[in-house]
C-alpha cells in the first residue's frame, strides 16, 4: 500500500506543474477575452438566480437555474470545504488560503464560459436537456473522440475516485465523533458499517433521476451552507482581535515572506492550487453538466450563475474553514490533517459539542456531494452509451467506490484525486480555449439586449455561422420572445 502510495504521489507531483500553466494561463486569457465578466457581472449573476424555469420537451416544467445552481453546488459544497481546505493548511500553512482565494477570482471566468457552452450545445431528450463539455467537444469542436475521452474520465473522477473521497471524508469526521482511531485494525467494522449506510442512503436517491437529485439538493445544499457559515462567524467574532494578525499570516504565507514547512513558494502555491480546484471545480468541467439540464431563455444566464457558485463555495465556504482552523493556532507541516483538524479547532474554540454538529455537516456535506457527483457520471454514461444494462452497471460501480472509499487510505484517495481532476481539467480548457470565441459573441449579444432594456432571448439565428446546435436551433425568435415575457410575468405577479 506504501508504494502505491509513493508511486500515485510522484504521478501527482509532476502532472501539475503543466496544470498550473493551463489553469493560470486559461483563466487569465478568459477574463480578457470576456472583459472580466465575473468580476463586472456580479450584480446579474444574482438577478438571473431568480429566473422561472421554462418547460422541458416532455411539456413538464424544466429544471430553474436555481435548482441546476443546486445539483453542481451539492458538488462543490464537500469535503473538499472542509477537509480540504484543512489538508491544505496543515501542510502549506495559511498562505496557501490566499491562493485558494487567487484560483476563484480568475477561474470565475473559466466557469462563466464552460457553463454558457454547455447551455449552448445542450441536447434535447425525451425527459429534458442535457449536455456538458463531451456535448461541446463533440458538437462545437467536431471532435467525438475528445468527447469520449472526457466522457471515461469525468466519469472515473467524479462517480468513483471523487465519491471515494467523499465517504472517506464522513468515515473520518464520524470517527473523530465516536472517539475511534481509524489506523487501527479494530476500526474495519466500523468503517464498513458506516460506508453500508452511506451505500443505502446514495442507492435511494440515485435510482431516481434527476429531479429527484436536483429535488434533493435544492432543499439540503442551502440549509447546510448557512448553518457552517453562521458556525464559522461566531468562530471570528469570538476572536475578532485576531482576525488582522490572521489575515497578515495568510498574505504573508502566500508570497513566501515568512517559513513553512513546504519549504517554497511554489509549494504553498500548489497546494492552495489543488485543494481550490477541488473545491469550486472552475474550468474542471463538472458544473456544465448540471447547468445544461436547466430551461432557461439565454445560455450566457447560466455562465452567470456558475460563476456565482464560485464564489460561493471558495470565498464563502472555504473561507469559513480556513478562519476556524486558523483562529485555533494550528501545527502545520508535521502531518496531513483533514477533517479531524477542522474537528479539533471548532472544538478548541466552542467546547466539545462542536465536533458533532460539525460530524453532522460533514456528513451533508458529503452526502451531497455524493449525488452531485453521481449526476455528473450519469450525464457522461448517456453520451457513451444509451443502455440501460449499462447505466444500472454504472450506478452499482458509483456504489462499490463509495464503499471502498469508506475504508480506504486517507493519502492515497487523495492522491488520486488530484491526479484525475489534473487529467479532467487539461482536456476541457483546451476545448474551452478554442470555443472561447464562441462564448465571447453569445455574452455580447446577451449584453446587446441588456442594454436594450430587454430580458435576453437567444436562438441559434442570434450568431451567423454557428453551427451544431440542437436545443437553440430553429426557434422562432418572437415566439421565444412571447414565451419567456410570460413566464416572467408569472413570476412577478
Amino acid at each position: 500500500m506504501e508504494q502505491l502510495i509513493d508511486l500515485v504521489g510522484v504521478v501527482d507531483t509532476w502532472i501539475w506543474y503543466f496544470v498550473f500553466i493551463i489553469l493560470v494561463g486559461s483563466g487569465v486569457f478568459l477574463t480578457i477575452r470576456t472583459r472580466a465578466v465575473q468580476w463586472r457581472s456580479i450584480p446579474e449573476m444574482f438577478r438571473v438566480l431568480g429566473d422561472p424555469p421554462g418547460e422541458d420537451p416532455d411539456g413538464k416544467k424544466g429544471i430553474s437555474s436555481f435548482r441546476a445552481f443546486t445539483v453542481s453546488a451539492a458538488s462543490r459544497v464537500g469535503t473538499g470545504n472542509i477537509a480540504g481546505v484543512a489538508l491544505a493548511i496543515s501542510l502549506g500553512g495559511p498562505g496557501a488560503v490566499f491562493w485558494m482565494w487567487f484560483i476563484a477570482a480568475i477561474g470565475g471566468a473559466s466557469a462563466f464560459v464552460e457553463s454558457l457552452l454547455g447551455q449552448l450545445y445542450k441536447r434535447t431528450g425525451h425527459h429534458g436537456y442535457y449536455g456538458g463539455p463531451a456535448y461541446y467537444m463533440t458538437h462545437g469542436l467536431n471532435k467525438k473522440w475528445m468527447g469520449a475521452l472526457f466522457a471515461v474520465i469525468i466519469t472515473v473522477t467524479y462517480a468513483f475516485v471523487f465519491n471515494s473521497v467523499q465517504s472517506n471524508a464522513i468515515v473520518d469526521s464520524l470517527a473523530g465523533s465516536f472517539d475511534v482511531d481509524t489506523t487501527s485494525p479494530d476500526s474495519m467494522m466500523f468503517k464498513v458499517l458506516v460506508g453500508l449506510a452511506i451505500v443505502v442512503l446514495t442507492a435511494l436517491i440515485i435510482f431516481g433521476g434527476i429531479r429527484r437529485i436536483s429535488a434533493f439538493t435544492q432543499a439540503i445544499v442551502p440549509i447546510m451552507a448557512i448553518l457552517y457559515v453562521i458556525l464559522g462567524l461566531l468562530v471570528v467574532v469570538l476572536n475578532i482581535t485576531e482576525v488582522p494578525n490572521m489575515i497578515a499570516d495568510i498574505v504573508l504565507g502566500a508570497f513566501g515572506v515568512r517559513e513553512f514547512a513546504v519549504g517554497s513558494l511554489f509549494g504553498v502555491f500548489m497546494l492552495g492550487m489543488q485543494r481550490g480546484l477541488f473545491s469550486n471545480e472552475a474550468g474542471m468541467g463538472s458544473a456544465p453538466n448540471a447547468g445544461a439540464t436547466a430551461s432557461i431563455s439565454h445560455p450566457a444566464k447560466q455562465g452567470y450563475v456558475q460563476s456565482l457558485g464560485v464564489y460561493f463555495d471558495t470565498w464563502l465556504i472555504c473561507s469559513m474553514t480556513a478562519f476556524i482552523v486558523l483562529l485555533s493556532n494550528p501545527t502545520v507541516g508535521e502531518s496531513a490533517q483533514g477533517a479531524a483538524l477542522t474537528q479539533s479547532a471548532l472544538a478548541a474554540q466552542l467546547g466539545d459539542w462542536a465536533i458533532h454538529f460539525l460530524t453532522i455537516s460533514i456528513f451533508l456535506f458529503a452526502v451531497s456531494s455524493v449525488i452531485g457527483n453521481y449526476f455528473y457520471g450519469e450525464a457522461n454514461i448517456m453520451f457513451l452509451t444509451g443502455s440501460r444494462g449499462a447505466m444500472l452497471a454504472f450506478r452499482i460501480t458509483v456504489l462499490v467506490f463509495v464503499m471502498m472509499g469508506a475504508v480506504a487510505a486517507l493519502e492515497l484517495v487523495w492522491a488520486l484525486a488530484n491526479v484525475s481532476m489534473a487529467l479532467m481539467v487539461t482536456i476541457n480548457l483546451i476545448a474551452v480555449v478554442l470555443l472561447s470565441g464562441v462564448a465571447a459573441k453569445v455574452l455580447k449579444n446577451y449584453e446587446a439586449q441588456r442594454r436594450r432594456g430587454e430580458e435576453p432571448v437567444f436562438t441559434g439565428s442570434d450568431v451567423p455561422g454557428l453551427t451544431g446546435l440542437d436545443a437553440w436551433d430553429g426557434s422562432d425568435r418572437v415566439t421565444t420572445s412571447m414565451f419567456w415575457t410570460q413566464q416572467l410575468k408569472k413570476v412577478k405577479r
